[in-house]
């Protein structure tokens, strides 16, 4: 029988929520497991503690997941430590069950882990396909999969679920980036991923939805470096990775209801709900169209069309 939760409030929307965040040792993921103790959650802090490109860590200190857990428990909060990998089965149910055996249920899962192997499609290796979309898109779909598993089994027993996923996609994912084609390619997938969850586990009281950041963590801060530093005259952070916590608070909580299936992008203090591919203008010869026809078509339905944004391709 799970445990009963304490009642949120304005100020605590996350009050005896069982939060799991992916990726929590750094950056984003540790911003979001913060603000969701900050808020009254108790977190399950995940993080396997890999370098920038998902490999193995030098570090010997304590572990980036403890840290974080650490700081959590001086906060007066409670947290759980998992260094599962979330694109292993095993690892992600295993990290499905910490919740459970520490906390006694499970209320919302973040998806957030992920790392970057950034190549020009031409120069891109089959190794750094897999490792990056492995990660970020088989990372989604594993710990979803388990929660899942465990809030089905909660409804059919005839137990109230309000159950909460946010995952995490990317403005290269829905816009794409020259140079990332893979990471791009797993944050487009997650997107679709984050419609079809959420189709799937609403009948189980789960709501589903996604968010694209924009902020300065280790994967950006090397590429977009100039873009991303902290102003020195104590003017609004606009990176701040603390920005988009909020967010992610708000929508793993009870306070969210009735919001799924959606997508937004967060980016200092502005967030935009983003519209994904819709059908435009169309033409229907009602027949079999001859390749020879179709130049003409084409060239008018585009020009009837919304212009792409942004534009790729172009000298």
């Amino acid at each position: 029988m799970p445990q009963q939760r304490a009642t949120p409030t304005q100020d605590r929307p996350a009050e005896g929520r069982v939060v799991i965040v992916t990726g929590a040792g750094r950056g984003l993921g540790r911003a979001h497991a913060l603000a969701f103790a900050r808020t009254g959650a108790r977190v399950v802090v995940n993080d396997l503690g890999v370098a920038l490109d998902g490999t193995d860590s030098a570090e010997t200190a304590a572990t980036p997941a403890g840290q974080v857990a650490a700081e959590i428990r001086a906060m007066g909060g409670e947290a759980a430590v998992s260094t599962d990998d979330v694109a292993d089965s095993e690892g992600a149910a295993r990290l499905v069950r910490t919740a459970l055996d520490r906390f006694g249920r499970l209320d919302t899962l973040v998806n957030n882990a992920g790392f970057l192997r950034d190549r020009m499609l031409v120069n891109l290796g089959e190794d750094d396909w897999d490792a990056v979309v492995r990660v970020h898109l088989k990372g989604h779909f594993l710990p979803m999969k388990h929660a899942a598993g465990y809030w089905r089994a909660e409804s059919k027993a005839g137990r109230s679920v309000r159950a909460r996923i946010v995952n995490t996609s990317s403005g290269a994912g829905l816009l794409g980036a020259v140079g990332q084609g893979n990471y791009a390619a797993a944050k487009a997938g997650i997107a679709a991923l984050t419609l079809v969850a959420a189709a799937e586990f609403g009948r189980y009281g789960v709501q589903v939805n996604a968010v694209a950041p924009a902020a300065r963590t280790r994967m950006t801060e090397r590429t977009f470096a100039a873009d991303m530093a902290a102003p020195a005259d104590g003017r609004f952070d606009v990176m701040a990775p603390e920005n988009v916590s909020p967010l992610v608070v708000y929508l793993g909580s009870d306070a969210c209801d009735g919001i799924t299936g959606r997508v937004f992008e967060a980016e200092g203090g502005r967030i935009t709900v983003m519209a994904g591919w819709r059908r435009a203008t169309h033409t229907d010869k009602g027949a079999r169209w001859d390749p020879v026809e179709l130049d003409a078509p084409l060239r008018n339905l585009l020009a009837e069309s919304p212009d792409p944004e942004p534009v790729y391709g172009a000298e």
